[in-house]
């Protein structure tokens, strides 16, 4: 049987979820079956060379969003694949737009994954544009069912367009990173507490780390603890700052983008995400999956999805310090036994999203997409 030929598009390997979805769905895809293409705009970032030597890479001559729909569309037409496959709201308007203008019959899948709206009227009618480019799609993936509900609530896209399917997460290379050894400096950090806790993210308001710096400053003296940060982003500077005004900057570490955070998970006591929302909460898994506890704030959909209304990990209120540094608190009072009790279910837990799993219903997705019956 031909391979169905696809291409997947996003604007750049970057270190964020919808990457490490992206690099997941590529990698993983069985080439026996689909003929697979990356495309990205022209940058070399993070994630590169992490992509499988049997995926073609092919970078797009403009490193600017808006020119990337002609020049999309020039490689749809030269090339005509079966199916163009992207993810995030921006990304996904400039591949269907390039579609339109390649005039070729490839279908459209959009994948979903933010939790978008009920901020302002502006980005609400933003979304109902969407909305309506995304009736020139064939598919839309939602990534939980707290993202298919807003799908058809704010992007007024027709129910049965919308197919649910979790994030694939890597656990084999999770499982491989997590046993490497640390740097020097953060093995010096983690060998100086009693209690370490750590959380991973972009430094942006809808993280909201600030909260957890407020909620640290509640427990720390509990235990020798510490706190460490991993990521970046246009809020390091404002963070630090509060740090500093909490008196704790002596116990939190900012130690930047880590290309192998699992190792430093693995390490931890504790896991903690203080998102006001997410829409699959991708960090929850990976944490799980190197068996450590989690403690998460109920960031719908994505949280409460994962963690199974706190099945998996502990949840608490957004926003609120004091909720946070109880369950934080309570997480760090669990003896042994119930530790790894709760670790155990964590792990079965991610084992759920296992990328082998997830993208076989991407598979048996594109062969629908495409007409083709899944035997």
């Amino acid at each position: 049987m031909k391979k169905i030929k696809i291409f997947f598009f996003i604007y750049r390997l970057g270190g964020g979820g919808a990457a490490r979805t992206l690099l997941n769905i590529v990698n993983y895809i069985d080439k026996s079956k689909f003929d697979v293409t990356l495309v990205t705009l022209n940058f070399d970032y993070d994630y590169d060379q992490f992509v499988h030597e049997d995926v073609r890479f092919v970078k797009l001559r403009t490193n600017r969003l808006r020119s990337s729909i002609f020049e999309l569309a020039k490689l749809l037409k030269k090339e005509k694949p079966d199916i163009l496959f992207s993810t995030v709201l921006t990304y996904n308007i400039v591949a269907i737009l390039a579609k339109i203008l390649s005039l070729t019959k490839t279908k459209v899948v959009v994948r979903e994954a933010a939790l978008l709206g009920d901020t302002s009227k502006k980005e609400n009618f933003k979304l109902v544009v969407a909305g309506l480019l995304y009736k020139f799609a064939n598919k839309v993936i939602a990534l939980s069912y707290g993202v298919k509900d807003n799908l058809i609530h704010r992007y007024k896209v027709r129910e049965n367009k919308i197919d649910v399917i979790y994030n694939p997460v890597d656990l084999v290379h999770i499982n491989h990173e997590m046993k490497q050894p640390l740097t020097n400096e953060i093995n010096t950090i983690i060998q100086s507490y009693d209690k370490v806790l750590v959380t991973a993210g972009r430094f942006v308001k809808e993280k909201d780390q600030l909260t957890l710096l407020r909620a640290f400053a509640k427990v720390k003296d509990t235990n020798n603890s510490c706190l460490i940060i991993l990521g970046e982003g246009e809020l390091e500077m404002s963070l630090k700052k509060e740090a500093k005004d909490l008196r704790i900057d002596n116990h939190v570490y900012f130690v930047g983008f880590q290309e192998n955070p699992y190792a430093i998970f693995k390490q931890a006591d504790l896991f903690v995400l203080t998102s006001t929302t997410e829409g699959f909460g991708h960090v929850l898994v990976e944490a799980l999956a190197t068996e450590t506890l989690v403690v998460s704030t109920n960031c719908k959909p994505g949280a409460e999805e994962v963690l199974d209304n706190g099945k998996y990990g502990l949840l608490c209120e957004v926003g609120n310090v004091n909720d946070v540094a109880e369950k934080i608190a309570q997480a760090m009072r669990y003896c042994e036994e119930e530790r790894q009790y709760v670790i155990t279910l964590g792990v079965q837990r991610a084992n759920e999203f296992h990328a082998a799993k997830v993208v076989s219903q991407y598979e048996t997705m594109f062969q629908q997409v495409k007409g083709v019956n899944n035997e």
